[in-house]
């Protein structure tokens, strides 16, 4: 049951601090601040990876070639190509995809009226 309304959209949380971190959507605040640029993020998250950018700091290193990262995200996604890792399967058919972006497309295929047809008259 959710409890916490916004009273800006019909949105509901079942925790006030959720409904706390989404009224920045509405307010525009911006309360994370980075203390060596003075720059502002709405989330801490977007804070901490402004902060390793600017820093150079990035602790996702890949073991199997030289390239790091600075968010955890991207590293998961990229080690996907040294390891094969397809962790996303269609439920229409057999195939399986690296990144959730492709399956989104691929599932077009399955759904998308075709409009257009072949006027070769050698098919």
């Amino acid at each position: 049951m959710n409890s916490y309304q916004c009273s800006q959209c019909d949105k509901a949380f079942t925790e006030n601090g959720n409904l706390v971190r989404h009224m920045i959507i509405h307010t525009g605040e911006r309360p994370y601040q980075c203390s060596k640029c003075n720059k502002a993020f709405k989330c801490l998250s977007q804070l901490k990876i402004h902060v390793e950018m600017l820093t150079g700091e990035a602790p996702y290193q890949c073991s199997q070639c030289i390239k790091s990262f600075t968010n955890k995200g991207n590293h998961i996604q990229y080690m996907r190509i040294h390891t094969e890792e397809r962790p996303y399967p269609c439920s229409q058919c057999d195939k399986t995809f690296k990144y959730k972006n492709d399956i989104t497309k691929h599932m077009q295929t399955h759904t998308v009226e075709k409009p257009y047809q072949c006027s070769n008259i050698y098919h």
